[in-house]
């Protein structure tokens, strides 16, 4: 498993880290077997939020998570865990208070039976944010040790820019969606000054990699199998993509999946890919994908493939 630094932190991280959103109707054993798998495959970094759970009830993956690992102190420094907050499930909507968001890093600290979190991403943006309140929140949450290292989730530059005028912290991560068919934040920039070509740009989104890299903010990407179709790996919808993955994984000797995680961790950028499985096999499956060493033309074919234009 590759790691790498996450910037402006004391956190050495994967390049593939474990999102625990299905978790709340599994077993202690189901859990413990799908952390353990992460744990040998060289994954120790686990994404939380406040709102994976089920139905409108919160905090419900985080308490199922340490009622099966029960981690001691010794293996809670071990790991890295980083849950989100701002997102109203009663709604839904946005909450981007000092109340709400030191309430929930409460409850995440109480759910997760640890004495911090060592990062906390403010969810979807809160259109109505006012980032004094959110310093405020942050300084408090960072001066009482509760949490270590803040940062956002599908935050455009000028949103982050705005935090960044009251904020005292660092923020140190941006979880972003990201896989090859949906990569629009990527191939956006080869499109610049091309005369009669348009290509699908998410909202906002332009420069966005280029922002968080110039800044020294770790980009995760979620969602890192999903098109806007659903699975694209072994999707009818996707021949052209899933001929090229099928080849590179057999010239690398491992899966579509693989090769799909190192289309992403390939990029210099040096992104974390989120895993959203249950599974334990597939999390040793992906996380193999780590370290391929994509060229140039097999990662361009790729992006080519999933139907973007390279002109």
């Amino acid at each position: 498993m590759r790691t790498q630094q996450i910037a402006q932190t004391d956190i050495t991280a994967p390049s593939v880290t474990l999102g625990l959103m299905r978790i709340a109707e599994k077993t202690d054993e189901e859990i413990r077997e799908l952390v353990t798998a992460a744990r040998e495959a060289g994954v120790d970094f686990f994404d939380h939020a406040d709102i994976y759970s089920t139905g409108l009830t919160t905090h419900g993956c985080e308490r199922r998570f340490a009622e099966a690992m029960r981690l001691s102190q010794a293996e809670r420094e071990e790991i890295t865990l980083q849950t989100k907050a701002g997102i109203v499930k009663d709604g839904p909507y946005y909450d981007f208070s000092y109340e709400h968001i030191v309430s929930s890093a409460e409850e995440s600290l109480r759910s997760l039976q640890t004495d911090y979190i060592d990062i906390l991403l403010l969810h979807r943006p809160d259109i109505l944010v006012e980032p004094e309140e959110v310093a405020r929140a942050f300084d408090h949450l960072a001066s009482t040790g509760k949490v270590r290292h803040f940062g956002v989730s599908n935050h455009t530059t000028a949103q982050i820019e705005l935090l960044r005028t009251a904020v005292n912290q660092p923020l140190v991560v941006n979880q972003v969606q990201l896989s090859i068919p949906h990569a629009a934040i990527l191939a956006e920039g080869i499109m610049a000054n091309t005369v009669g070509q348009t290509s699908a740009v998410s909202p906002n989104g332009e420069g966005i990699v280029e922002y968080c890299r110039i800044n020294g903010i770790t980009l995760q990407a979620w969602s890192p199998y999903q098109s806007p179709h659903g699975v694209f790996i072994g999707s009818t919808q996707y021949p052209e993509l899933n001929a090229v993955l099928d080849r590179l994984a057999h010239k690398y000797a491992v899966t579509p999946t693989a090769i799909a995680t190192a289309w992403i961790t390939r990029h210099p950028a040096r992104m974390q890919v989120v895993l959203g499985t249950t599974r334990a096999d597939r999390v040793a499956e992906a996380a193999s994908g780590s370290e391929i060493p994509l060229t140039r033309p097999e990662w361009y074919e790729l992006l080519r493939a999933a139907g973007h234009r390279v002109p």
